[in-house]
């Protein structure tokens, strides 16, 4: 079930709200008649993140920052206007 309150309203009565947000209902506050948010529940969390999970998956290799072949003049189109900005 959804519900419309206005800012008065949700200022006024926000914990009650809340507990029926955690309860499963969805909550619009509404400025002047207009929808400008919604009060939902948070679902679930994301797992939390731990430094180093993915070592040895990820390979970066030496030449990671060389420039990259069609950014060099010589690569380019002869008629390419960005050509002799490179050189």
């Amino acid at each position: 079930m959804s519900e419309t309150v206005n800012i008065h309203q949700a200022k006024t009565h926000l914990s009650r709200l809340l507990e029926r947000v955690q309860a499963g209902e969805e909550i619009t506050i509404a400025k002047a008649g207009k929808p400008i948010a919604v009060l939902t529940a948070v679902r679930d969390r994301p797992k939390e993140r731990v430094p180093g999970m993915d070592k040895g998956r990820v390979v970066i290799h030496d030449d990671f920052d060389d420039p990259l072949p069609e950014f060099d003049p010589d690569y380019m189109h002869p008629e390419d206007p960005m050509r002799d900005l490179l050189r």
